[in-house]
């Protein structure tokens, strides 16, 4: 799947999470299953986060983009927004998912852009619209995250 790209962040996250001693830019990826489906997180902030992934690898039997896959991409990309949202004191976890799936990819790369539409104290719900290359939407996905308080004494995940 290559390696992972060097994810964009804005300055004062990475400053937040390193005064905990955590090098989020350093750690940062679309975690395991992310990574086995090519995820690639390019842009990531509270307000808008970006992400790729191929079609080749990831379709069902006809040959499409597996609709599992679209929701693996807008889950990634609303975590990652909720994450950054809720801030180093916070844990985020889904509790909804929901996927559109409007029309077929059967080849290049999609793209998910997650935008927040609620950005609480307790939860965090983002819309992801996924796009094929040539700019036509694939998916329009949201995610609702719980924003749990991370337990005491225990600092941001460091791998």
């Amino acid at each position: 799947m290559g390696e992972q790209q060097q994810v964009k962040f804005p300055q004062e996250i990475i400053d937040e999470y390193a005064a905990l001693g955590v090098d989020l830019p350093a750690l940062f990826s679309a975690g395991h299953l992310g990574m086995r489906m090519g995820v690639q997180i390019l842009e990531a902030a509270p307000e808008r986060v970006v992400g790729t992934m191929p079609v080749e690898g990831n379709t069902q039997p006809y040959g499409l983009l597996h609709g599992g896959a679209s929701a693996v991409l807008a889950e990634t990309l609303g975590s990652v927004g909720s994450m950054l949202h809720g801030g180093s004191s916070k844990v985020a976890v889904g509790v909804d998912l929901n996927c559109t799936h409007h029309r077929g990819a059967r080849s290049g790369l999609v793209t998910g852009v997650a935008t927040p539409v609620h950005r609480g104290r307790s939860t965090a719900t983002y819309e992801i619209v996924i796009t094929d290359e040539q700019d036509r939407r694939v998916c329009t996905a949201r995610l609702t995250c719980l924003l749990r308080d991370l337990p005491a004494g225990e600092a941001p995940a460091k791998d």
